[in-house]
């Protein structure tokens, strides 16, 4: 005899949270920080604004702009390689993964081009405020960049296995999520010191 509530699915049991649960925590701890930053760079840039209007006049703005583009084409890659993986094409998602740490050795190309021309121009960490945060920030990002290039890396020599675990599914989705916050804190660096005047 079959019950009615047995034919109805646990909902709550289909539920779950994405990737490894440290990840979160990582990134919660890694935005508030980068929010705090945030928050000081806006407060520096109320009191000394023709300073910070200066430094960005110095700025690359296309180059700022291909950067985006590399980290919003890299995410949408990694997106898609992870849906890949949770539905049973891990092979797939090795073409996919491949592509996104492409675009983000991209990213790094550019920011090195970028850097290099703003040294070549008098301009460095101890060149006033404005450039002072934007060197920390955008170092610390590119930190973040390669950090998550390895990720990407140990994700593409994993999805070439004849098989994954569930645990390998999720080592994916972490080191997915791990990527979205990079690209995300880039957006906002851009808004920040590419857009804002």
């Amino acid at each position: 005899m079959t019950l009615v509530g047995d034919l109805v699915p646990d909902r709550a049991s289909e539920r779950r949270i994405p990737g490894e649960e440290g990840i979160w925590v990582f990134v919660l701890g890694d935005m508030t920080v980068f929010a705090l930053f945030f928050a000081t760079f806006m407060y520096s840039r109320g009191r000394n604004p023709q300073s910070f209007a200066s430094g960005h006049a110095d700025l690359h703005v296309a180059l700022g702009t291909v950067n985006t583009v590399l980290l919003l084409s890299s995410s949408l890659l990694v997106a898609i390689g992870v849906q890949r993986v949770l539905g049973g094409r891990h092979r797939d998602a090795t073409r996919l993964f491949s592509g996104a740490a492409g675009c983000g050795a991209g990213f790094v190309a550019v920011k090195a081009i970028e850097w290099t021309e703003l040294f070549r121009a008098g301009k460095g960490v101890g060149s006033g405020e404005y450039f002072s945060y934007y060197f920390v920030f955008t170092g610390i990002h590119l930190m973040h960049v390669l950090i998550g290039l390895a990720i990407l890396a140990r994700l593409v020599v994993l999805t070439r296995r004849p098989a994954l675990t569930g645990k390998h599914q999720q080592l994916c989705e972490t080191g997915g999520i791990f990527w979205h916050m990079v690209d995300l804190l880039w957006v906002v660096l851009f808004a920040l010191f590419y857009l804002v005047r």
